[in-house]
Parts: C-alpha cells; sequence; structure tokens
C-alpha cells in the first residue's frame, strides 16, 4: 500500500533519506517562490524526479491538509523490532538513546516528538502495535519529513520490550507529575530509555513500576501540573544532550 506525503519540508526529507519518488505533484493554483521550494525543485532535477503540474480539484482527499502545493506517492514506511535493531544502535554509538511512547494518539504531538528526537540525538523511537499515532501521511507533514531520519520500532508488548532493554543495560526513565524528582538531578548518562506517556492518563502504571527513575518537570504555575507530551519530550532529551557533552556527570 501507498502513501501520499506531502507539504514542501515532508519532500525534501524524502528525497534527501534517499526514498524513491516517481514522480512529484505540484498544484496549479498555487505558486510557491519560497527558498524551501525553490530547494525542493532543484533536488527534484538532481534526482531526476518529474515535477507533474495538476489540478487540486482532483485530489479531494488534500482538500483540508496543509499541502503547500506539492504531494508525492511513496510506499510503505519501514518498522523495525528493537531485538533486531539494537545491535546496530549499539555499533553506531555506546551509549544509545531510545523514546517509548506509551499510547500517544495525537498525530501533531507524535511528529512534533519525531522532529525533536531527531534533532536532539536520539537513536530509535519505540512505539505499541496498537493505541499509537498512525505511521503515514499526516506523521510524516507533522514531523517535516523527519520520521525518514530515525527508525520507528513497532512492539506487540512494550512490557516485554522494556524488561529487554532492562536486561541490555538500559536505564528507563519516565517522564511524569507523579513523582517529586526533577529531570535536571539525575544523572542521564549511559544507555537511556526515555518513556513518555498517553495526553490524557500519562504512562501505565506496569511501566512506571518498571522504571529506573521516574521523573517530573516542575510548573511555574501552580494552575499548570503537566505539559504537553512532545515539550516535556524536548526538554529531557536536551538535558541528555547537555549532561553528555557539556557536563559528563558520574
Amino acid at each position: 500500500m501507498k502513501n501520499i506525503i506531502y507539504g514542501i519540508h515532508s519532500l525534501i526529507g524524502a528525497i534527501e533519506c534517499g526514498k524513491k519518488l516517481k514522480k512529484i505533484f505540484i498544484v496549479k493554483e498555487i505558486k510557491q517562490l519560497s527558498s524551501s521550494y525553490i530547494k525542493l525543485i532543484n533536488l527534484s532535477k538532481k534526482k531526476n524526479i518529474p515535477n507533474i503540474i495538476v489540478k487540486i480539484t482532483d485530489f479531494p482527499f488534500l482538500k483540508n491538509k496543509n499541502h503547500q502545493g506539492v504531494f508525492a506517492y511513496i510506499s510503505h514506511i519501514k518498522v523495525f523490532k528493537i531485538k533486531n535493531l539494537l545491535p546496530f544502535l549499539k555499533k553506531k554509538k555506546k551509549d544509545p538513546i531510545l523514546v517509548i511512547l506509551d499510547r500517544v494518539t495525537d498525530v501533531r504531538n507524535f511528529g512534533s516528538i519525531i522532529r525533536t528526537s531527531v534533532c536532539a540525538g536520539a537513536d530509535a523511537i519505540i512505539i505499541p502495535n496498537k493505541n499509537t499515532a498512525e505511521i503515514g501521511s499526516d506523521s510524516i507533514k507533522t514531523s517535516s519529513g523527519s520520521l525518514f531520519e530515525i527508525p520507528i520500532c513497532k512492539e506487540n508488548n512494550l512490557d516485554n520490550t522494556i524488561k529487554f532493554l532492562i536486561d541490555n543495560g538500559f536505564k528507563i526513565i519516565s517522564s511524569t507529575e507523579k513523582s517529586n524528582l526533577d529531570w535536571c538531578n539525575i544523572s542521564l548518562l549511559g544507555p537511556i530509555a526515555l518513556i513518555l506517556g498517553n495526553e490524557k492518563n500519562g504512562i501505565s502504571n506496569k511501566y512506571l513500576i518498571s522504571s529506573h527513575k521516574r521523573i517530573r518537570i516542575p510548573s511555574m504555575k501552580k494552575n499548570i501540573i503537566t505539559l504537553n507530551v512532545s515539550v516535556a519530550c524536548g526538554i529531557i532529551l536536551y538535558e541528555i544532550f547537555r549532561q553528555r557533552h557539556f557536563c559528563k556527570k558520574n
């Protein structure tokens, strides 16, 4: 089954990551003169990808999408299993960083987490098979094409996956408001698996119990006790980055 990808940065990301696009469709009614649009056109010419001018009315499924005047078709997006991927990650980096998403269903949050994970140096994202945001057109767009730059692992049983990671030397860190330990008061060195929870209910209790540490990001406002999950992801991942590259704590 093919996926539609739309948006200038999504298409640029796909091309730069080696995705084979047979053609790029450009909406006749919309003229883009931005530097990003010019970059996309130049990339498509360099890769010999034809540009086809079309009418947006012929593609009604894009009516309510922020397509920015361009879209394309790609083949099914590959997903992985962490047991198969982990040896390659350890070979690539001594202390990998993994992001585990427990029932994060909002595609905008999902895309933002993907983008932040790529920027902050995470090595893979792990999601459950069910009750999760779809890997497809919308998540490609909301991640600005970053979905192509990081492996996504789909697992049948996150509980078993967490136990597997513990057995392989990972420190399991849960981000939750149900903690008195601030995120900047622990060492985040070594192999880390960061768990982030559902937008409404947070992290499942069984995963909290399995965690080595539960950390919170305190609010400066008493009436706001939790952050958006993608914002929390960025804060913690960049604290990991800070400790590894600037502090070298023991």
